[in-house]
């Protein structure tokens, strides 16, 4: 199977990563004990097609020959160790060069109904998740993703919880009409009982324009099926998982540049 096509990455890419996380773990093979079934290649490549596709452990574990709690134990143990080497590619919102016009907009990325986190339950998605605000160039490229919160919290919530508005220069970016009141420039709300000015339609359509951008930046993050199909892991291993897949997409852009 070609690389690129499970893993994401291209195989200069995820020979890099695997020096990576050698690095940090020191050596793999076992000089006592009962030796691991995986190689360090074959424990990074079931984790980051795990991250990449959000199949089951069960499939993989077929897929490998191995059992899935050898699959288990070889993502809780490589997937922090991604996250950890390859959060120094991370891009953050106090990272964007002064003067950019930034596209902002809140994803949600759906999980397991668990009874004891109510709060990721989104009134406006019908369905649980954690809420992350996505940030973009006018030419799409991908300039940061939040860190999650809790489904039910409102993009306007989201944009302040974050720091967004100390971050960014609102009045240079855009949002949709999640984000009135945040000092981003957004369309304008039909008024009750009526219609918007001919200049007003016009001013959206052109808002939205620009807006298309990070809904293209959006769809690229969730190419990691991970964040846009159901997560099955305990909701308490998300933030884990998420910094990994994080760090993934950074890397590879830091990589392609």
């Amino acid at each position: 199977m070609r690389t690129q096509r499970t893993t994401g990455l291209s195989a200069e890419q995820f020979a890099q990563l695997c020096r990576l996380v050698l690095a940090k773990l020191g050596p793999w093979t076992r000089s006592r004990g009962r030796p691991h079934l995986l190689s360090l290649g074959q424990a990074v490549k079931v984790t980051v097609m795990y991250e990449k596709n959000n199949v089951t452990e069960e499939f993989l574990g077929e897929l490998f020959g191995v059992s899935q709690p050898t699959i288990s134990r070889a993502i809780n143990k490589v997937e922090p160790v991604i996250a950890d080497v390859l959060a120094e590619f991370v891009a953050h919102p106090d990272d964007v060069p002064d003067g950019i016009v930034v596209l902002v907009d809140g994803t949600l990325t759906p999980c397991w109904s668990w009874a004891d986190a109510p709060d990721l339950r989104s009134g406006k998605h019908k369905t649980t998740g954690h809420n992350h605000q996505v940030g973009a160039g006018l030419d799409g490229r991908l300039l940061f993703i939040t860190d999650p919160l809790p489904g039910k919290t409102h993009d306007a919530r989201a944009f302040r919880d974050n720091g967004l508005d100390k971050h960014l220069n609102a009045p240079n970016g855009f949002g949709d009409k999640g984000y009135l009141g945040t000092g981003l420039i957004t369309p304008f709300r039909k008024p009750p009982g009526g219609e918007l000015l001919a200049w007003q339609k016009e001013f959206n359509a052109t808002v939205n324009s620009f807006r298309a951008a990070v809904e293209r930046a959006i769809a690229n993050v969730k190419t990691w099926r991970i964040l846009h199909t159901d997560y099955r892991r305990p909701w308490s291993t998300y933030q884990t998982a998420f910094n990994a897949v994080r760090g993934l997409i950074f890397f590879r852009a830091s990589l392609e540049l």
